[in-house]
């Protein structure tokens, strides 16, 4: 009997802290979705610079392969091979 009251002991103090874990949780939970939605919400001008440039490369390499499949169509149509 002693030797289980010795292992029920620290038990309380182990799920103090187990609790007071899961209390600072849920209480930043709601700060830390509303940083998310402000964060998704707004939007740096460094951000738009880098997504303006994203698009741009994208432009270009999207015009280079319509550039290099219209001179192969029209090799192919004056019977050039490949």
């Amino acid at each position: 009997m002693l030797m289980r009251s010795f292992l029920l002991l620290p038990l309380p103090l182990l799920l103090g802290g187990c609790l007071v874990s899961a209390a600072k949780t849920i209480i930043t939970a709601p700060i830390k979705a509303g940083e998310a939605i402000y964060d998704t919400a707004t939007e740096s001008q460094e951000e738009s610079d880098i997504k303006r440039g994203r698009a741009a490369r994208k432009a270009e390499e999207q015009a280079e392969k319509d550039r290099k499949r219209a001179e192969r169509a029209q090799r192919e149509a004056q019977g050039e091979p490949r």
